[in-house]
């Protein structure tokens, strides 16, 4: 009952949200289209009725207006509840069948979802054991991965990288502490593969290394703009947004390797796949085209250009030849 509860409280959210004309309005109008080029001869998805869901950021809610759209224009009956707040509120309405698919981080499953110590460093790898514990454990099958990925990365501007002479995480060190400062969101804060397991991979400690004081916490999607702005020196970031070329800051790269992989797939109930199998048919061309670079590039139209992320998802389909 408690799991049920905390699911329809996100959904409620969510739709609140929507209510209020946030960035992405769940329930709002999804356009339909023929379906074109390696879907054209899909079997359809007549007489369907298939729930999406996404947490609620740039990425997430365009990549689930892409499947609305799909299953839409395949023939089912969708239902949008894109925008969830948390990683842990759209998992657990997932968990608990609210809703029907949504698309997911492989690297967030292994180690929040499924309560993994250590990050498979191959991605194929990590894909397959993630796929082979959740249906085993939770019904949820996971499709072929898309070959972007969307990881945690550590930010500075370009100044802060001559001053200090920053290309790597290795070189936070080089940073005097009282100037060692960092733009956070609270997930990214709290999270097993976070802020405070990053700091002791590389040799720091949180409270003598980097002081409390030092962290400052934002919505992430302000992240980038108070890091640019001097408001820290580093500022989290995601390897796929396009914030980070709109505003020329500099990804230091993770020399140790800390962060996980984190390639996207769509995770459908396992009862919904056995109904339709052909979904997966449908997602695998589209899924294979969302690299690093289309994902950066998608995200720069909604978060820098202010685009609609379904304005967004549906021309990019139009445009690879998968709707018209």
């Amino acid at each position: 009952m408690r799991r049920r509860i905390i699911g329809l409280v996100a959904l409620g959210l969510a739709l609140l949200l929507a209510g209020c004309g946030g960035l992405a309005t769940a329930g709002g109008p999804i356009p339909t289209g023929r379906l074109r080029g390696p879907l054209t001869h899909v079997k359809r998805l007549n007489g369907a009725s298939i729930s999406i869901g996404s947490k609620n950021f740039s990425e997430s809610i365009t990549l689930g207006k892409m499947a609305l759209i799909l299953f839409k224009s395949a023939g089912a009956q969708v239902t949008d509840l894109t925008n969830i707040p948390g990683s842990a509120s759209a998992r657990q309405a997932h968990l608990d069948g609210d809703i029907d698919a949504m698309w997911d981080y492989t690297g967030t499953a292994w180690l929040e979802y499924l309560g993994q110590q250590k990050a498979i460093k191959d991605s194929h790898k990590q894909y397959e054991a993630v796929r082979e514990m959740d249906l085993r454990k939770n019904d949820l099958v996971w499709l072929p991965p898309a070959p972007m990925n969307n990881t945690y990365a550590m930010a500075v501007t370009q100044a802060s990288a001559k001053k200090w002479g920053l290309s790597k995480l290795s070189d936070i060190k080089k940073v005097p502490v009282a100037q060692r400062t960092f733009c956070l969101e609270t997930e990214f804060r709290n999270r097993n593969d976070g802020f405070v397991p990053m700091l002791k991979t590389y040799g720091l400690s949180l409270g003598t290394d980097v002081p409390e004081k030092n962290i400052k916490l934002f919505q992430a999607g302000v992240i980038y703009d108070a890091t640019a702005a001097g408001s820290c020196t580093f500022g989290e970031v995601y390897t796929t947004d396009g914030r980070i070329v709109a505003l020329n800051l500099k990804v230091l790269k993770d020399d140790k390797r800390f962060f996980p992989n984190y390639n996207v797939s769509l995770v459908v109930r396992r009862s919904v796949m056995k109904r339709y199998p052909q979904i997966a048919k449908i997602i695998a061309p589209v899924a294979k085209k969302l690299t690093t670079a289309t994902l950066l590039k998608l995200n720069a139209e909604v978060d820098v250009d202010g685009r609609e992320p379904t304005d967004v998802a549906y021309d990019w389909l139009k445009k690879e030849g998968f709707v018209s």
